[in-house]
């Protein structure tokens, strides 16, 4: 007992442990299901840069040098005060950057060139730099016209020279620094701004790493299933049919008896062809499939008939039984008349052969399940049940139960047991992750397991499509062909 709970819990852990690393192939396949998102966000980024840039002002640039030396009037200095000095100089000059966008220096410019803008304005449109160790100060002015740039440049350059010269550090004849405009400022034929080339590369990439960003969050935070890759995450069964969103399954209906010809009809009979290599019940020549799938809306009775159909039109002798007593709704979808059914014979108020009717073909056979009951578990769990279950194996080659939603009640449990395939239905967008993972462990837990997956509504792809192409070309260009090929080996 202790061996078995141990072997229980590695296998735990080692499942979670898979669950929980995500592989360079995983993170792949995340970004290759997404790839709609990314190629959207990407090009919502691009594109907003885009015309952000194109929509921002164009500014021109200009920028005047200065150069500091230390202005001593004596013809006898010596090294030591020239060290001095340039000691001074080197202390003084990081705090010019400040000082030139400061009032004192500002005003006068305004003044000077007739500005039509405050201090803080002008000063939003200049920058000061002091490179580091030099005595240079390098002053930039942004403006749309380039000549203005390149007059408030030279304006605030010669201002700042003059408070420094003058006011600042004047107590009597001359001031110990000066300021000297090595380099006037010039008006610039290319603008400074937008910087195309640098906003576009940004755009690019910050959109591919943005749409990844998005993709992996949409993953991480879907709680429905969106691909059939999914599914094997979160229950051990293959897939054996991919059936896509389709208006002719909205009708009443199976697709190969409305139209034989349509993809739709060839995909349930790729599913026919696959429960044919399900193993029959034991000691019977008859598979009893049990559809179900996590919750409602999932698509399992429209799937339940279509195949029921796609086994009748081989030849084989099938049973649908609608043994959703909570929700039946095969009737419905067959225009059938459901009044009676499986309820009346589980309570004895009705034979089998009173609620079985015929459909399409005479080897197709159909058990609605007529009103619902109050006690829907206590009847299919009833020995009546048991009894008209093995009697369908002994006469049908196929017996289709459509059961309840796993998550609503585990009927199918009562069918499988006997023998049958479970086959799960999970619906693109619907069938919920949590939903599936706790049936999953559920049927561990009963031992049980699922034979098949068929998952509804998929995303065509390109092979379906080419599937529509020949079967569109088969049906209007070769019916007359066709036709006469079909009398001819009679």
């Amino acid at each position: 007992m202790a061996d078995e709970y141990s072997e229980k819990q590695s296998t735990a852990t080692a499942s979670t442990a898979k669950q929980s690393s995500v592989t360079f192939s995983d993170l792949f396949g995340i970004l290759r299901k997404h790839w709609i998102t990314i190629v959207v966000t990407f090009v919502a980024v691009v594109g907003g840069v885009t015309l952000w840039t194109a929509m921002s002002p164009v500014t021109y640039s200009s920028t005047a040098q200065l150069f500091a030396t230390y202005n001593d009037e004596s013809d006898t200095t010596n090294s030591a005060e020239q060290n001095s000095g340039s000691s001074y100089i080197m202390s003084q000059i990081k705090s010019y950057p400040a000082l030139t966008t400061t009032q004192s220096v500002l005003q006068p410019v305004i003044e000077d060139l007739g500005l039509h803008i405050s201090v803080t304005q002008l000063k939003g449109q200049i920058s000061v730099t002091n490179p580091a160790n030099t005595a240079f100060v390098n002053i930039s002015a942004t403006n749309s016209n380039p000549e203005q740039a390149a007059n408030i440049a030279n304006a605030v350059a010669k201002s700042l020279s003059s408070v420094v010269e003058n006011t600042l550090y004047s107590s009597g004849t001359h001031s110990s620094i000066k300021l000297s405009i090595v380099q006037p400022a010039i008006s610039s034929s290319t603008p400074s701004a937008p910087n195309w080339k640098l906003n576009i590369l940004i755009g690019i990439v910050g959109g591919l790493i943005l749409g990844v960003f998005v993709a992996l969050l949409k993953d991480v935070l879907a709680k429905q299933i969106q691909d059939d890759d999914e599914i094997s995450e979160y229950i051990d069964a293959p897939i054996i049919g991919r059936i896509p969103e389709e208006d002719l399954l909205n009708g009443t209906k199976p697709a190969v008896v409305n139209e034989p010809g349509s993809p739709v009809a060839e995909d349930f009979r790729r599913v026919r062809t696959n429960l044919s290599f399900m193993a029959p019940v034991e000691d019977t020549n008859c598979r009893l499939i049990v559809v179900t799938s996590t919750g409602a809306s999932e698509g399992k009775t429209t799937t339940s008939v279509n195949i029921a159909a796609a086994l009748a039109e081989n030849g084989a002798k099938v049973l649908l039984i609608d043994a959703d007593l909570r929700h039946p709704s095969v009737a419905n979808k067959l225009d059938l008349d459901g009044a009676a059914g499986l309820t009346h014979v589980l309570s004895g108020q009705a034979s089998v052969k009173d609620v079985v009717q015929r459909y399409w073909k005479p080897n197709l056979h159909v058990m609605p399940a007529g009103p619902k009951p109050p006690n829907a578990s206590a009847l299919l769990n009833s020995p009546i049940m048991v009894e008209l279950l093995n009697n369908a194996i002994e006469r049908y080659d196929y017996v289709l139960v459509d059961t309840a939603p796993m998550v609503v009640a585990n009927d199918a449990v009562i069918f499988v047991r006997r023998g049958g395939a479970l086959i799960m239905v999970c619906r693109r967008a619907q069938t919920l992750k949590r939903d599936l993972r706790e049936i999953s462990e559920e049927l561990t837990t009963l031992d049980l397991s699922a034979n098949g997956v068929i998952f509804n509504c998929a995303r065509d792809s390109k092979k379906s499509l080419e599937h529509s192409n020949y079967y569109y070309y088969y049906s209007d260009h070769n019916k007359d062909h066709r036709k006469k090929r079909r009398f001819s080996f009679k």
